[in-house]
């Protein structure tokens, strides 16, 4: 399975996920994290195409991080709790992360991220 590092290079290669899953298929955005009870620290998941999540279902809060084409932040909502909607127009994809990581990364509107794929 194809999994992502993520780092935030705006704030000195800080990194966001080093086990973050993709979700690049409709079938794989349709399920999201529904089947997960939490998602550790250093995990994650990459939704792409993608403008707008829920957490309708879910068992957990996260921080959602939405991001252009060139995985630049436009928008991040933090600790996200249950059943909520959340979007950015002008989000190409989006990052779902643990509830927390934004916080203590200072990942903001604006930082560049980088992802590099790898096969785990």
């Amino acid at each position: 399975m194809r999994k992502l590092r993520v780092r935030n290079v705006s704030r000195g290669e800080v990194m966001l996920a080093d086990q973050a899953d993709i979700a690049d298929t409709s079938e794989k955005r349709r399920q999201g994290l529904l089947k997960h009870s939490e998602l550790r620290d250093g995990e994650g998941l990459w939704i792409t195409p993608c403008e707008a999540v829920h957490t309708f279902f879910m068992k957990f809060a996260i921080d959602v991080v939405y991001l252009d084409k060139q995985k630049k932040v436009v928008k991040v909502r933090e600790n996200m709790g249950l059943w909520r909607i959340s979007g950015s127009l002008s989000a190409r994809s989006v990052l779902e992360l643990p509830a927390g990581t934004c916080a203590r990364t200072g990942t903001k509107a604006g930082d560049q991220l980088e992802f590099v794929k790898y096969d785990a």
